[in-house]
């Protein structure tokens, strides 16, 4: 199984450049290799998650075994964590290929559109597999600097505008991961996760360690785009096209940012108190503002991506309850239940996040606007888009028997279980408000009378943008059985574990 690892960054590296080749000479190549390629990953990656029984699998590229306990080769480290992101990524990646072949037929280079995703998903997969910081920031510069290009597909003055913005805070963000992991290099003389987890772990921190620390989450708090470095996110997600908007906030603001700063604290440095409340102090303020920002919004994308910063902050809430009480040596069993929540709601804004965005762009595919006051009616011509994006709607909202209320569910449990009732108080607040912000999405997007001045071609979107968001919806529901306990450990068992036993991840790679 270790072979395989590879193939996670090998296929959609090298289909971006036979696009480029090939998808000139072959007619449609692009539209069909990438989802033919990202359903070969998505059924790989499922294969692994659902047979994996807590097993780090470890690939050295080149075959170099560490030298006296001391890790020197390049490493792919795929355990329980990482494998639900690699699911997520290529699950989301090829529902989001398959409804771009209508949805980008609007726009031209098609080959540079489906060659740029699959290096967004290259790089994305290498962040989550890499084992080294180094190799990490390479990847992460891959998966960025492609989704820069995708922002501005569209090449009108609004587009360029939140690409540049995306651009400049990105690169702030790159700057400050790369001056942090060039102290982590200085401090520890390694490169290695796990290897620099050994020198950390001695006891020696210091306000130094504590210095790396807050650069990291600044720059992959950028990178997540939670609050307070949130500003570039609104206009990249409602700029892009809609297929990789649902990209970019199903996924790569968990790969980029909320996946890296859950491995570091988690397996390289010490779990410290100060640093956990500040990581649930920065959830809680991104949950809290973000829907308020969101409600406000009559720009269908911009709110949904306001959403998306509300809903990270559910995420960060989680890991950071778990990070608190595993510094606290509090309750093992509480910090691995806020952990579950935490992770349970990462996967499930992947599909409801994606699913809406989808919707949006269904819409705007339709009547050319994403206003909602430009909407209304639409519910009869667009029952498919209509029906789903309800669904959507619930699930993000946190109502029953939909995914979203399950891993809100077990957020508010453990913050209530950690005597944190303030935090389980604003979870359902947020909760609330964010049923209300939906609730006038339906109402103005579907119900509302409108005259449309294109009624000849208001109906329902093709068949494979139709698709997608059918599947989606329907693992809206699917994903809800996360939260039964046979299921929930099968899945999220092996990834708590890793987390919570930084010796667990280390030894898989040092031997020690």
């Amino acid at each position: 199984m270790n072979s395989l690892i590879p193939i996670f960054v090998i296929v959609p590296l090298a289909t971006a450049f036979l696009i480029m080749i090939l998808g000139r000479i072959i007619n449609g190549f692009q539209k069909t290799v990438t989802p033919l390629i990202l359903l070969f990953l998505t059924i790989l990656s499922f294969y692994f998650l659902i047979n994996n029984n807590s097993n780090s699998f470890v690939y050295s590229i080149g075959g170099w075994e560490p030298i006296e306990n001391v890790p020197i080769a390049i490493y792919f480290v795929m355990d329980g964590f990482s494998l639900i992101l690699l699911s997520i990524i290529s699950l989301i990646g090829f529902l989001a290929s398959i409804y771009s072949i209508s949805y980008i037929s609007k726009f031209t280079s098609e080959n540079n559109f489906y060659s740029l995703l699959c290096l967004m998903i290259t790089g994305m997969n290498g962040v989550v597999l890499s084992g080294d910081l180094f190799n990490l920031f390479v990847f992460l510069e891959i998966s960025v600097i492609s989704s820069y290009a995708l922002v501005a597909f569209g090449t009108q003055k609004e587009e360029l505008e939140a690409s540049f913005k995306y651009q400049v805070l990105g690169g702030i963000a790159s700057f400050i991961i790369l001056f942090a992991i060039g102290l982590i290099y200085w401090r520890t003389k390694t490169l290695n996760i796990a290897d620099a987890s050994i020198f950390l772990s001695s006891g020696n921190s210091n306000t130094f360690d504590l210095f790396i620390q807050i650069l990291l989450i600044t720059g992959f708090g950028l990178k997540a785009a939670m609050m307070p470095f949130h500003a570039w996110l609104p206009d990249a997600h409602s700029s892009a096209p809609s297929p990789i908007s649902a990209m970019l906030s199903g996924v790569l603001i968990k790969a980029a940012g909320i996946y890296v700063i859950i491995r570091l604290f988690f397996n390289m440095f010490v779990a410290s108190e100060e640093i956990s409340i500040l990581l649930t102090t920065l959830g809680t303020i991104s949950m809290v503002i973000g829907v308020l920002l969101a409600i406000g919004q009559w720009d269908i994308k911009r709110l949904l991506a306001y959403h998306s910063i509300s809903q990270m902050g559910y995420v960060v809430l989680g890991i950071g309850i778990g990070l608190i009480i595993i510094a606290r040596d509090g309750k093992p069993s509480i910090a691995a239940l806020a952990i579950a929540g935490g992770l349970f709601h990462m996967v499930n804004h992947a599909v409801f996040k994606g699913l809406l965005f989808l919707n949006a762009g269904a819409i705007e595919h339709r009547i050319n606007t994403r206003n909602l006051k430009e909407m209304g009616g639409l519910s009869k011509e667009m029952p498919v888009t209509s029906g789903t994006s309800f669904v959507a709607s619930m699930a993000i909202s946190g109502i029953p028997p939909f995914n979203g209320f399950f891993s809100k569910l077990i957020i508010i449990i453990a913050a209530i279980q950690a005597r944190f009732y303030l935090l389980a108080f604003l979870a359902v607040f947020v909760s609330i408000i964010t049923l209300a912000s939906f609730m006038k999405f339906q109402r103005y997007a579907f119900f509302n009378k409108t005259e449309h001045s294109n009624k000849s071609t208001l109906k329902e979107v093709p068949f494979p943008m139709v698709f997608s968001m059918i599947l989606m919806g329907i693992l809206c529901l699917l994903f809800s059985l996360l939260a039964f306990p046979g299921i929930r450990e099968q899945i999220l068992g092996p990834a708590i574990e890793v987390l919570t036993n930084t010796d667990q991840y280390v030894k898989s790679i040092t031997g020690i």
